[in-house]
């Protein structure tokens, strides 16, 4: 199945790669056998019945390949005061973990992920649930409040820590390389007050542009700003920022510059996440990050990657293009190839 052909068929669609899998829950038979607590299915999608303040649904439990980390994602639309709580439990040896909280999300209000969650099985770092030994089960709950509040989509991307690389080095598709997407170019560095930490909300931005809908970097901050987190930086936040915004988004891990070729070369461009010390990635704007996510646009004819980095110091000089092998190490390394999917609705 290609990256961009995400439709469900029979069951969810699942996409699975040597470091990680992608489930995302999006239609009626995606939640057979799940337990409803005041929550309906309508129109494929996730909402309280008239009159219901609240309402709670409870996954069957998912079995997928080996994890010790698990991001979710989720798109959802809230109303004033309404809001939006994804938790994850997992099976670690042969014993369920507590439940996991990714905290609290709004479309329109507060977002605020939880601290402090750790036990025996694992913790959780701000928006990803990291295992003390690895799972192959997982159970998720939403709780949906207030009235008018839906849910689209729900997604999890399970990924092995140690087979983070496994998928290093594939051949890319010389047919996709020489395709470049003309994404809008933005630099997060020419705002004051906050706007070096606002990697993910700059390229978020970039790509809604992209589709279509055009928002400020700024109102893409303000819109994916984690209260506890104290940053703009929570991946399911900027994925559900962008879902809210009528996009189809989610997070996933790619294995490979391979696998990210197919996105590009269907004009789908990808914010990914990487990391890199000082002299590891030649031509960067920035000597060092410990994590930083900028746009993937398209390949150059000799297959490296062609990127809008919002580190640049100025919208004019975020084109970059950056060495295949050195790029592709660091980004596989620092976060196992962690991508924003956003696209539109009827992908």
């Amino acid at each position: 199945m290609l990256a961009l052909t995400l439709s469900g068929g029979a069951g969810a669609l699942t996409m699975t790669y040597p470091n990680s899998t992608t489930i995302l829950h999006e239609q009626a038979a995606d939640w057979a056998g799940a337990d409803f607590r005041g929550v309906q299915v309508q129109a494929g999608a996730l909402s309280l019945p008239p009159g219901a303040a609240s309402g709670t649904l409870t996954s069957a439990p998912v079995t997928v390949v080996a994890f010790d980390e698990l991001v979710p994602s989720w798109n959802a639309v809230t109303p004033a005061g309404g809001s939006v709580k994804i938790e994850v439990r997992a099976q670690v040896g042969g014993a369920w973990s507590r439940w996991f909280s990714f905290g609290t999300w709004s479309s329109g209000g507060d977002r605020a992920s939880v601290d402090g969650q750790k036990d025996a099985a694992g913790q959780v770092l701000t928006d990803t649930v990291r295992l003390t030994r690895r799972a192959t089960v997982y159970q998720y709950r939403a709780t949906l409040r207030g009235a008018g509040t839906v849910v689209r989509l729900l997604g999890f991307n399970t990924a092995d820590r140690a087979r983070f690389t496994a998928g290093l080095g594939q051949p890319g598709n010389r047919a996709s390389w020489g395709k470049v997407v003309d994404v809008p170019r933005r630099s997060q560095m020419i705002y004051p007050d906050g706007g070096e930490a606002w990697c993910s909300p700059t390229s978020v931005s970039m790509i809604l542009a992209h589709h279509g809908v055009n928002v400020t970097v700024p109102q893409a901050a303000r819109g994916t700003f984690d209260r506890v987190y104290d940053g703009t930086g929570n991946w399911p936040f900027n994925t559900a920022y962008a879902g809210a915004l009528g996009l189809r988004a989610f997070v996933t891990r790619l294995p490979n510059l391979a696998a990210a070729e197919v996105y590009t070369a269907a004009r789908q461009p990808l914010a990914v996440s990487l990391g890199w010390k000082k002299g590891e990635l030649p031509g960067a704007p920035i000597e060092s990050s410990s994590g930083h996510l900028m746009v993937l646009v398209g390949f150059d004819s000799h297959g490296n990657p062609v990127l809008n980095d919002p580190a640049a110091p100025d919208n004019a000089s975020v084109r970059r293009t950056y060495p295949r092998a050195a790029f592709e190490k660091l980004w596989l390394t620092h976060s196992g190839g962690l991508s924003y999917v956003l696209l539109p609705k009827s992908d």
